[in-house]
């Protein structure tokens, strides 16, 4: 007889093949149930109703401008335009438009859309200056947002 033992190990390895499943299951429901938001909103929206909805067909060809009172009150009461989370001028407006237009294609940028959420309480005077800046950098189509119709409407 030997004077040592070898001693055996039993530790059993454990099975990694369904591994790469489960990482991408997790991976697949994380992408799915996380919702991006673009913009944060430094405007207050009350949104007024329309009588007839139309809805957009190519989001990406459109632009958002929010106008409205400032949440912060660091900025004063009078209604800002917010156009992608920083508050412009309506001398900053052809500036921003010709930037949202060089995002597109060539052959997209006469279609832009610029949708504008504006605030009920918001004065028409500062709606009309914007429009007349959108005219200058040539973006003719512009939208009013509202929200979405429900059936007891």
């Amino acid at each position: 007889m030997s004077k040592f033992k070898k001693k055996t190990s039993s530790s059993q390895d454990i099975p990694t093949a369904a591994l790469p499943d489960i990482i991408f299951m997790l991976l697949f429901f994380f992408m799915v149930t996380t919702v991006l938001r673009e913009t944060e909103l430094k405007v207050e929206q009350r949104i007024p109703r329309a009588e007839q909805l139309v809805k957009l067909e190519k989001k990406k060809l459109v632009s958002y401008l929010y106008v409205g009172k400032p949440k912060d009150a660091t900025f004063g009461t009078e209604p800002l335009i917010q156009a992608n989370d920083v508050f412009i001028g309506i001398d900053g407006v052809v500036k921003w438009v010709n930037e949202e237009k060089a995002k597109l294609s060539e052959v997209e940028r006469d279609q832009i859309t610029i949708s504008m959420k504006v605030d009920n309480e918001t004065k028409m005077g500062i709606i009309v200056d914007i429009q007349t800046e959108l005219r200058e950098a040539n973006a003719r189509k512009i939208m009013y947002a509202t929200p979405q119709k429900t059936d007891e409407d």
